[in-house]
C-alpha cells in the first residue's frame, strides 16, 4: 500500500515551476551560444570559400584585396595571411582555443615575413575598429607581438602583452 504523497501548498507549486522554468532558460542559453558559435563558423567558411578563389582568380583577388600595386604572387601570400589570421582568431572565438594558445599561434604566425608584411599593410584596416572590440584588443596583442625581438619569440607558450592590450 503506497502512502499518498502530501499535497504542495501553491507557493511550493510556483517555486517549483519557477525552478524548471530557470533550467528551461539555461538549456536555451547554451543552445543559443551554440548556435551563435555555428554561425561564426559557418560565416568564416564562408569567407574563407571566397579567399580560396581569390588566390586563385586574380580578378576575384583585385575586388576582394585592398592591397595595390602588388604581383599576383604577393597578392596570394597577403590574401592567404589574412585567411591563416582568421582561422587563429576564430579558434579562439568559439572557444576552441584559450587565451594562452590564441598568443601561442600568433606568435608563430609572427615567425612568418610574410605574415609581418601583411600585418604592416594591412594597418590601416584596423585604425576604425572599436577600442574594446574582440579584433582591436587582438591587435594590440599582435602589435606586442610584433614589437618583441624573435629570439624571444622561441618560448611561445609564454603569455605576452599585459591584460589590457590582451584578447578575450
Amino acid at each position: 500500500m503506497t502512502v499518498p504523497e502530501q499535497e504542495k501548498t501553491v507557493p511550493e507549486l510556483l517555486q517549483e515551476v519557477a525552478r524548471q522554468l530557470g533550467h528551461m532558460a539555461d538549456g536555451y542559453d547554451r543552445i543559443a551560444t551554440e548556435l551563435h558559435r555555428a554561425n561564426l563558423i559557418r560565416l568564416q567558411g564562408f569567407f574563407l570559400q571566397r579567399l580560396d578563389r581569390a588566390i586563385d582568380d586574380q580578378v576575384l583577388a583585385d575586388a576582394l584585396s585592398t592591397f595595390r600595386n602588388l604581383s599576383d604572387d604577393k597578392r596570394r601570400q597577403m590574401l592567404t595571411a589574412n585567411a591563416q589570421y582568421s582561422l587563429i582568431l576564430l579558434s579562439h572565438r568559439i572557444g576552441a582555443t584559450d587565451r594562452a594558445e590564441l598568443l601561442g599561434h600568433l606568435k608563430v604566425l609572427r615567425r612568418s615575413p610574410v605574415f609581418v608584411e601583411y600585418w604592416e599593410r594591412s594597418a590601416h584596416g584596423r585604425e576604425g575598429l572599436p577600442a574594446d572590440s574582440f579584433e582591436a584588443r587582438v591587435g594590440r596583442a599582435v602589435d606586442a607581438i610584433m614589437d618583441e625581438r624573435l629570439d624571444d619569440l622561441e618560448e611561445w607558450w609564454v603569455v605576452g602583452p599585459d591584460s589590457e592590450s590582451s584578447p578575450g
